[in-house]
């Protein structure tokens, strides 16, 4: 008895439906399209027919408003809301009120900058993820460090700032300056 062979396509059937669907505005056939947003089903007879609609359908998420907040500006209620970047805390009254709440917001380290002198250290996040120290007077201070810093001073060459290291598993204070890099162990 020899076996018949099955076709290419049964168990995955539904892969081809999506691949021809029909446009519900012309009745063309709508076909996978890229723009840099990603990929979505556009209308074949595109000039024509402007119909799109995104390739996966997102979840409806539905706007929680978050009890006893109220909004700086307005004193509305504030929301988790989605947008299209994600998640975010937002005014329920939008289209009057704009405020939208910082994610990042960060301690303060109350470290006075060691280069201008009047502005503080404050700690940020680069695109990459990382974070880093600099001045809130950027762009008159362009003093920066990659390790948190400490308002202690440098007991070799008087630096006012020390940064705060994990160097072979126990916490040290470093001299940011190349030319001194003293080390004393971390009381922090």
């Amino acid at each position: 008895m020899t076996k018949k062979p099955t076709p290419l396509f049964t168990q995955h059937e539904h892969a081809l439906e999506k691949a021809y669907e029909v446009c519900p505005e012309c009745g063309s056939e709508l076909a996978v399209k890229n723009s840099k947003a990603g990929a979505f089903l556009g209308c074949v007879s595109y000039p024509v027919c402007n119909y799109t609609r995104p390739v996966v359908d997102q979840e409806k998420f539905e706007t929680q408003i978050l009890a006893g907040t109220e909004c700086p500006k307005c004193a509305h209620p504030l929301a988790v809301k989605q947008g299209r970047y994600g998640l975010f805390i937002g005014c329920t009254n939008f289209p009057d009120c704009h405020h939208i709440e910082d994610m990042n917001q960060v301690d303060k380290i109350d470290v006075n900058c060691p280069t201008c002198k009047t502005g503080q250290l404050q700690e940020k996040l680069s695109r990459q993820g990382k974070t880093f120290y600099s001045c809130d007077s950027y762009p008159k201070c362009k003093y920066i460090v990659n390790y948190k810093p400490i308002a202690e001073v440098c007991p070799s060459c008087d630096w006012p700032i020390m940064l705060q290291r994990k160097m072979s598993g126990e916490k040290v204070l470093i001299c940011p300056q190349k030319k001194c890099s003293h080390k004393i162990k971390s009381l922090y």
